[in-house]
């Protein structure tokens, strides 16, 4: 007499498979489809605070052209924010080339980094507000926060990044267009305006 097999063979993928290797490769597939979701979720996590500083401390040293431009003014230029900001203040796209690009750099630093809540401008003044108008404005220096200075007690004249609060008066920053280039500084909060906060994962 023959022997019967135990489980009913089903046909898979063009071959025949007992029921339980069948069970067995539905499941293997499942696991592998799981785990490609939960990468997917992870690659998407809203950025933290040390993550926009990495993406802004790795353009250290960067400096402009003869000309005053930079890859940031550039990058600026083709953004939705020079559009709105010639709508808001009149000129043309092509103006912001070799405008000074403080601001541009903070800008570029939030889109790359892929924050949300830190907004893009190229008028530092009208970037503050911003930060207010959306309840997100303070004198906290915490890291990450985007640092609005004025050198003469008047308006606002220069923006950067918070690196760290040196619990001494003053804060490490990184910012553009400090002598033409990209750069670490150490800045007295006494000529701090005060500061946006982006949303940040903690």
């Amino acid at each position: 007499m023959s022997p019967v097999s135990r489980y009913p063979v089903i046909p898979f993928r063009g071959r025949a498979v007992s029921a339980p290797a069948a069970v067995m490769t539905g499941g293997a597939a499942a696991i592998i489809l799981i785990a490609a979701v939960l990468l997917g979720l992870g690659r998407h996590k809203p950025p933290t605070a040390a993550d926009a500083l990495k993406v802004a401390l790795s353009q250290v040293g960067a400096t402009e052209n003869a000309a005053g431009g930079t890859k940031f003014n550039r990058w600026f230029m083709s953004s939705p924010y020079a559009r709105i900001g010639v709508e808001r203040d009149g000129g043309s796209i092509s103006d912001y080339a070799n405008a000074n690009w403080c601001d541009m750099f903070v800008s570029w630093v939030g889109v790359q980094a892929g924050v949300k809540g830190i907004g893009g401008d190229a008028f530092t003044p009208t970037h503050a507000e911003w930060f207010r108008r959306q309840g997100r404005w303070g004198s906290v220096p915490r890291p990450g926060a985007v640092v609005f200075f004025s050198w003469n007690g008047g308006g606002i004249d220069h923006v950067g990044l918070v690196v760290k609060d040196n619990h001494n008066g003053t804060v490490e920053t990184v910012e553009g267009n400090t002598d033409n280039a990209v750069r670490i500084r150490t800045r007295s909060t006494d000529y701090v305006v005060g500061y946006g906060y982006p949303k940040y994962r903690r």
